[in-house]
């Protein structure tokens, strides 16, 4: 990056391209897998042509209303008779620029991303980025990112652990066939390692029997190891909310301390918002209701408020641009925030668990890249321990300190590639 007297800073993104979420299909997995990286390298050429001065959450903006969507358009219709690819694989290929790009201004300013926010730096007011719910008096007037965020970073986070459709619960669970590799192999013993409090289920969103059997066996679990908060994903397949409703209602009838527990509910509804236009309100009601394949930007955050959801799980693999603006726009209208996982191993963790921190969430931050490949991150963990392991039920930012995103990378002893592009 480049500033108008010629001073230059160099920023570095990474996202994993995670295809089966950003693109669930009956296409081969290594199909959708060269098509997203081919579009990825697409968009560091077109990005180097843009190269339009400003902040980068008003590059990103516009680059994401103005040019993104013809650039995918052209792609797809470039694949004649494939399958085209869906908008949030678009908004994942580009998150890795976007995030490269708020790293290198701080780099270029001397200073951390956070500190960026505010009207010393940005061109636009949110006024000029965001527009209000029609039903409210809310108003970005004169107001810039940091006025919704911590001035002071907490250093430390509860963490959530992800328990899978087909994780082992307890010891009774074990066939003898798991691996004998030094990690927890059922949730008892990831609980007692990493003193975990918040625990997400996975559940299936079109099997209730299953479901509710499978949320009470883990909030017994929950109740007997000391474990506060559980939370409920059904993965974006219910398609009605009284599936949803049954099964909290028997929960709190039968189970009163484990519906006590939950904490929020999780995308149960396809995510396809202006498609699939379900009143969610009876849900909301019960329980937070959080959007989060769905949260693509905060237009349709805006509509799911509209259609009864409460809250948002922000990812910055949907651009770190994106989760700013949509958690300003949230926060104003008095909805609740997470920041969910995509299992960002290695640098993408740090720019994940500082959103985190600094928008204030429900409570803490998903990560579970120490669940499904902790050894990625091994490099990383000799500068930054605290984030790439969960002690004590969370994580230690601590170590998180200079300009950009913190990652210290001069310090980390890793090979990486040349840059993708210079702008």
């Amino acid at each position: 990056m480049q500033d108008r007297s010629g001073k230059t800073a160099e920023g570095w993104g990474e996202t994993p391209l995670s295809v089966t979420w950003v693109w669930p299909s009956t296409l081969p997995y290594e199909t959708r897998h060269a098509a997203l990286k081919k579009f990825t390298e697409l968009l560091g050429a077109e990005l180097v042509k843009y190269a339009e001065p400003g902040h980068p959450i008003e590059l990103s903006n516009d680059f994401q209303e103005h040019v993104l969507p013809g650039l995918l358009k052209k792609f797809n219709d470039s694949r004649t008779g494939e399958e085209p690819m869906p908008w949030l694989a678009a908004l994942v290929c580009f998150s890795l620029y976007d995030i490269a790009l708020h790293d290198a201004y701080g780099n270029l300013l001397g200073l951390p991303v956070y500190e960026t926010y505010g009207p010393t730096h940005m061109n636009r007011t949110l006024e000029e980025l965001l527009t209000p719910a029609e039903d409210t008096k809310v108003s970005f007037k004169g107001l810039y990112p940091q006025d919704f965020f911590a001035k002071t970073r907490p250093d430390k986070l509860p963490a959530w652990h992800l328990v899978g459709g087909l994780d082992l619960l307890t010891d009774a669970d074990r066939k003898g066939t798991e691996p004998n590799d030094g990690y927890p192999v059922v949730l008892t013993e990831w609980i007692k390692r990493d003193g975990l409090k918040c625990l997400k289920i996975k559940l299936k969103g079109n099997d209730a029997a299953w479901d509710y059997a499978r949320t009470v066996a883990i909030g017994k679990i929950a109740v007997e190891q000391g474990v506060d908060w559980l939370t409920a994903d059904f993965n974006c397949t219910v398609l009605d909310p009284a599936y949803v409703n049954d099964i909290l209602d028997r929960l709190r009838d039968e189970y009163p301390r484990y519906y006590g527990m939950i904490l929020y509910v999780e995308q149960p509804f396809p995510y396809e918002l202006e498609k699939d236009r379900i009143d969610t309100h009876s849900l909301s009601a019960r329980k937070p209701l959080f959007l989060d394949e769905s949260a693509h930007d905060w237009k349709h955050v805006k509509l799911g408020r509209e259609l009864g959801w409460t809250g948002v799980a922000l990812k910055t693999c949907k651009t770190q641009s994106g989760a700013i603006l949509s958690a300003c726009w949230a926060k104003a209208h008095g909805m609740t925030l997470m920041v969910q996982d995509l299992t960002n191993p290695m640098l993408a963790q740090i720019p994940h668990v500082q959103l985190a921190a600094f928008v204030g969430t429900i409570m803490g931050v998903e990560t579970n890249a120490m669940q499904f490949y902790p050894e990625a991150s091994s490099i990383e963990a000799k500068v930054h321990p605290g984030i790439y392991q969960r002690r004590s039920g969370g994580l230690d930012l601590s170590s998180i300190k200079g300009s950009g995103f913190g990652y210290r990378v001069n310090e980390i002893v890793r090979e990486l590639p040349a840059p993708a592009a210079t702008f």
